[in-house]
């Protein structure tokens, strides 16, 4: 049984020696160095072409960049360490020398490249499995004192759509998260957000049921990233595509912020911001 005390609430991110206020969501745009993301629109291979993405996510507003070289989308093809370390650090690295202000989160399952990510700029892991595909992660977090982002999954992204079974999903992500959470405690990691994994390992139904028992996640006292962007709980309920779920994205995203979510990860900045934005003003008057 975790304690209520075991977290005090955070508010604040401390990402390369920024320290990030949370207490206003914020916005993390999404780019993807992979040929095969589920979005056409995030994909940019070509640290030119990331560099260029950055630009304009950053003078959108986003706080944050997530930058990931293995699609996790479902059934899509694994590949090896290297391949992943080699796709990812020069778009890092490029970004880091022409934005250097800029925060960096790397999208990477595997403690090596996420090692090799931080010493070459990059300030947060996000890994998908939450530790589970690489024994060595939460160490190597521990070890880099990063801020982490949790994610709840359940088998791998070549599997996961078979393991979408639960009793009660609420209460089985809600352990996950209290029990991989405090074992991050005991090693001395201070920024952990949590991350509920929308569409990974679950249906649609699934993501609607967690979305709108989010809130509940508050009894850990940590932020909370909300990754639905452009997903197939949007447009497959909408009858659409990835390309035509932006309307959709914006709709779901204000439900997360109504629902507690701190961070926005999305392919969309300008729209997101402005969600945020109008959120905000709700919530002042």
């Amino acid at each position: 049984m975790v304690k209520d005390t075991f977290f005090q609430k955070k508010v604040t991110l401390n990402a390369g020696g920024k320290l990030i206020d949370l207490s206003i969501p914020k916005v993390m745009g999404i780019i993807n160095v992979t040929p095969d993301s589920f979005f056409a629109g995030s994909r940019k291979p070509a640290a030119s072409d990331a560099v260029f993405m950055a630009e304009k996510m950053l003078s959108e507003g986003a706080d944050f960049l997530d930058i990931g070289a293995y699609s996790s989308r479902p059934g899509a093809e694994d590949i090896s360490a290297e391949e992943e370390t080699d796709r990812l650090l020069p778009v890092v690295e490029a970004i880091k020398k022409d934005f250097p202000e800029a925060v960096l989160s790397v999208d990477t399952f595997r403690a090596s490249v996420a090692e090799a990510a931080i010493k070459a700029g990059a300030h947060i892991i996000n890994d998908i499995s939450g530790g589970n595909l690489d024994e060595n992660m939460f160490a190597t977090v521990a070890r880099l004192q990063v801020p982490y982002i949790l994610m709840h999954l359940k088998g791998t992204p070549q599997n996961m759509i078979e393991h979408a079974q639960y009793e009660d999903i609420f209460a089985e992500v809600f352990d996950y998260f209290a029990e991989k959470a405090y074992r991050l405690k005991e090693l001395h990691v201070h920024d952990v957000i949590l991350d509920p994994g929308f569409g990974f390992a679950k249906t649609r139904g699934q993501s609607f049921e967690l979305l709108q028992q989010m809130k509940g996640f508050e009894l850990l006292n940590l932020p909370i990233l909300t990754g639905i962007s452009r997903k197939g709980m949007i447009y497959k309920t909408l009858g659409g595509t990835a390309e035509t779920a932006l309307n959709g994205t914006t709709v779901l995203n204000t439900m997360a912020l109504l629902n507690g979510t701190s961070i926005l990860r999305v392919h969309d900045v300008k729209e997101a911001v402005e969600a945020v934005q109008l959120f905000e003003a709700y919530q002042e008057a």
